[in-house]
């Protein structure tokens, strides 16, 4: 991710966006991008339009309702992530198809955990 982000001059949080906008399967608005990331809205405006100067994602007012804004990741900035992505990805598959069912219910349970940990602690 991070490598990702410096190569298209973004913060590490930018990818974090896109990577919720590439996988939402619905539209994404700025205030449902703001809380799945955590942060403010100042914040997440600073966000959206480094990704729109940056040509990964445009803001798009699809509805009848003029103030409602939709944030749609762009056909070509869509090819170069998932471009970038892709060998991670495969080598996750060929690592994961090395391991039982059994094994993956374990590897998940630790990460479960770990999140939940993690999470716990950064709401202290």
């Amino acid at each position: 991710m991070h490598g990702f982000a410096a190569g298209q001059q973004l913060h590490p949080t930018d990818v974090q966006a896109l990577s919720a906008i590439l996988d939402s399967t619905e539209p994404v608005t700025p205030g449902a991008l703001r809380r799945h990331l955590g942060i403010t809205s100042g914040a997440v405006t600073a966000c959206v339009d480094r990704l729109e100067r940056a040509g990964h994602i445009a803001r798009v007012r699809e509805s009848a309702d003029r103030r409602v804004v939709h944030l749609r990741y762009l056909p070509g900035a869509q090819t170069r992530a998932r471009s970038y992505f892709s060998p991670l990805a495969e080598a996750a598959e060929r690592v994961r198809s090395t391991f039982t069912e059994d094994d993956m219910a374990v590897v998940l349970t630790f990460l479960d955990s770990l999140n939940a940990e993690l999470t716990d602690r950064r709401q202290r």
